[in-house]
């Protein structure tokens, strides 16, 4: 009877931490009642089948959750749950090489540094050199940078 015991408080441990560890993000309750049953289920075997025993025990549960942990990983079980989002898009507009540096404009908004420009009947970003510019009012622009533009009064 200790025995099984022993291997129901182990293996509620090791499923508590397995789940801790792939499924439920950061350090919850789950890693602490999983941490907590396991070292409930080593001392327990200590005390009552020997230190031979509780060694055995020991060994045994750290021994299951290091395969456990690399099959999990090498094994395509987490597929299903696992985050693959790639990005493959920029800051960079792609209306951007329809202006060019010297083209003039009109103000949107208005520019406080940063508002919204008209330039080639393209509306965009824009940001002055520190000054503030008016909505409605002609700019032109000094510097074409990949996500907004560097404007100035006309």
């Amino acid at each position: 009877m200790d025995i099984l015991i022993v291997i129901v408080l182990c293996l509620i441990g090791i499923i508590l931490i397995l789940v801790e560890i792939f499924l439920i993000p950061g350090l919850t309750i789950t890693a602490i009642a999983g941490a907590a049953f396991s070292i409930g289920g080593i001392f327990y075997a200590f005390r009552n089948l020997g230190a031979t025993g509780g060694i055995i025990t020991l060994l045994l549960v750290i021994a299951i959750i290091a395969i456990a942990f690399i099959y999990l990983i090498k094994s395509k079980a987490l597929d299903s749950i696992a985050l693959k989002t790639n990005l493959k898009s920029t800051v960079a507009d792609k209306e951007l090489p329809d202006i060019s540096e010297g083209d003039t404009g009109i103000s949107v908004s208005r520019l406080n540094p940063m508002g919204k420009v008209r330039v080639n009947n393209i509306t965009m970003e824009a940001k002055t050199l520190g000054g503030f510019i008016d909505e409605n009012t002609a700019i032109k622009v000094i510097k074409v940078s990949p996500s907004q533009l560097i404007v100035t009064n006309n």
